[in-house]
């Protein structure tokens, strides 16, 4: 399996779609443009520098400012935020704003690639804010080229434990962490990806009879305990005790009710940063390495062409101090037949630049 460029080609030949017009924020809002780019440029000074963080290149006015502006756009989207393929998903990055960087390097940047990602930004790693600002300043600035899904750490009751309340709290003080809380009560829950893919960051719910049940949640609104709004965050194909687990049986049921082809979630980590479920028809990926220093997993992305068929770009952990005692990440939900397993997984082949 490749970490970086692969010389595996995909099978048929990709049929050229047309593309819709991009917004071009330069025509429509100069300054704002502007404005974006500099925050870009500022923020890519944080990678690959370790000696300064965001309160050098930021002030806590200025994050608060893009906040307010990406959640004016989050709410112009459907809660069932659609796009074309070709595009590339991405899941769990928590904080590992070097890693994430990382990967733009090997899977390409926006607005020269289209970008969905399925949540989970936060906690665990030292850098969410970091995360944040870069993700949310690409989305202001190519709103038509980065897709942003909310993931059950974006919500207070979790990141208020494993890491971003801290983190506020050091870095600017604790009100931006509640100007973040409202932020992500205002973030899609799902996407439709070429009315075919559904992706979000957990997975199925009894409460999901049609998309239409996504499109009408209203928003801003915050997960409880239970409901349709916990399970696109939290379900899993191993419980976690917490909503419901799903199995083949669940899967090939809502594919059929939905008319969709494949679902693609994120929310666990596994070795090799994607897994295919038996039955082929939901992948779970996962795209930081090395996660808390407590796996040794890969990272990867998946990818989608314009007949979306699946491939795959992994990134390789880096080795770990002698010190870490990080084991592999389990399967979730591949065959429990290995030859199978392994059919399944090799059904993805690694991605190919047309």
């Amino acid at each position: 399996m490749s970490s970086d460029e692969s010389s595996n080609k995909s099978g048929s030949k990709e049929i050229p779609k047309a593309e819709a017009q991009r917004v071009d924020l330069a025509k429509v809002d100069p300054k704002c443009a502007e404005w974006m780019d500099d925050c870009i440029r500022r923020l890519n000074t944080l990678y690959n520098n370790l000696n300064i963080n965001i309160c050098n290149v930021m002030s806590g006015f200025e994050i608060i400012a893009i906040v307010r502006l990406v959640e004016n756009i989050f709410m112009d989207e459907s809660n069932l935020c659609e796009a074309e393929a070709p595009i590339k998903v991405v899941g769990d990055i928590h904080a590992q704003y070097q890693d994430l960087n990382r990967l733009f390097d090997l899977i390409g940047r926006v607005p020269e690639e289209k970008l969905m990602f399925l949540g989970d930004y936060v906690d665990r790693g030292p850098q969410g804010i970091e995360v944040l600002m870069l993700l949310f300043c690409l989305k202001i600035r190519y709103r038509d080229r980065i897709y942003l899904l909310r993931g059950n750490h974006e919500t207070p009751s979790v990141n208020k434990i494993y890491g971003f309340y801290v983190e506020c709290q050091i870095k600017y003080g604790v009100g931006l962490w509640w100007d973040f809380q409202s932020c992500f009560n205002r973030m899609p829950m799902a996407g439709l990806i070429s009315k075919k893919v559904l992706c979000m960051h957990g997975g199925l719910s009894p409460e999901l009879v049609s998309l239409d049940t996504i499109r009408n949640i209203a928003r801003p609104c915050e997960p409880l305990d239970r409901g349709l709004l916990i399970d696109l965050l939290w379900s899993d194909p191993t419980n976690k005790g917490i909503s419901y687990m799903f199995g083949r049986g669940v899967v090939d049921q809502a594919c059929k009710s939905l008319e969709i082809d494949l679902i693609i979630r994120a929310h666990q980590v596994v070795q090799d940063g994607y897994e295919m479920m038996a039955g082929r028809r939901l992948i779970t990926v996962f795209s930081v390495p090395n996660y808390c220093a407590q796996f040794t997993n890969a990272a990867a992305v998946v990818c989608l062409n314009g007949n979306l068929e699946i491939s795959f770009q992994q990134m390789l952990p880096p080795p770990l101090p002698p010190t870490a005692k990080a084991k592999a990440a389990p399967a979730i939900a591949n065959d429990p037949n290995t030859e199978n397993a392994k059919a399944d997984k090799d059904f993805i082949k690694p991605f190919v630049k047309a």
